[in-house]
């Protein structure tokens, strides 16, 4: 069977070149925005987005924030295809969680091997082990945090950062590692973000009555324990 694709992209001629240059290899469905594309999502999960930014009612980065926030489709993932090719455009939509990010006017071929490599990597993420540290268990299958055997709800960022902290337990992780590997090397957003997601992450542990918490190495970054 096919992989699926969705792809949201309000230009008719852009949809009938997705619709047949992909159609050998996936199967792919053209929405001319996110509402319709949502419509879809309550029946059917694909296997990859494709996203505009210009889009009429929400814009492909709102659409992304969305699809990010939502647990059923955070780990699905989405390359941004967009005339807008400006480098804050670009690292905007990356640090919003987008995988990758084409420029139009593109190549049908570069497109399709940028699709197979995001695919890949979304394999070797599913067949990752879950990571455990005391009574937190991160399911990477169901991308959920269990705490004391019930899953909590997270943000995208929560889960990536607990998910940190978690499989390095009780080695001090630095603010920069903790961007980079969280936010994205080209994070170019408020510092205090991080403070602000700790404490979160802190309050719902104690919330779910977990015996691990987060501790502060001041001037460093954060811990485990």
């Amino acid at each position: 069977m096919k992989q699926k694709i969705f792809a949201v992209e309000d230009d008719s001629a852009l949809q009938e070149l997705y619709t047949f240059s992909l159609e050998d290899e996936f199967d792919c469905r053209c929405f001319g925005d996110g509402q319709s594309m949502f419509a879809a999502l309550e029946s059917e999960k694909p296997a990859l987005f494709l996203l505009d930014i210009m889009l009429p009612a929400d814009d492909g980065l709102t659409i992304l924030s969305k699809l990010k926030e939502n647990r059923t489709t955070a780990d699905i993932p989405v390359i941004i295809v967009s005339a807008k090719g400006k480098e804050i455009n670009k690292v905007k939509g990356l640090n919003m969680g987008a995988d990758d990010y084409i420029a139009k006017p593109f190549g049908v071929l570069e497109l399709i091997a940028r699709i197979k490599a995001n695919l890949r990597r979304t394999m070797v993420k599913e067949v990752q082990a879950n990571v455990a540290f005391k009574d937190i268990v991160i399911d990477i299958s169901k991308h959920q945090i269990i705490v004391n055997d019930k899953a909590i709800q997270t943000t995208l960022k929560e889960y990536n950062l607990l998910h940190l902290l978690c499989e390095n337990s009780e080695k001090v992780q630095d603010r920069e590692r903790i961007f980079a590997d969280v936010w994205g090397e080209n994070y170019m957003g408020e510092t205090r973000t991080l403070d602000i997601h700790i404490k979160e992450l802190r309050k719902k542990l104690v919330e779910n009555g977990s015996i691990a918490s987060i501790q502060t190495i001041r001037g460093v970054g954060y811990m485990l324990i």
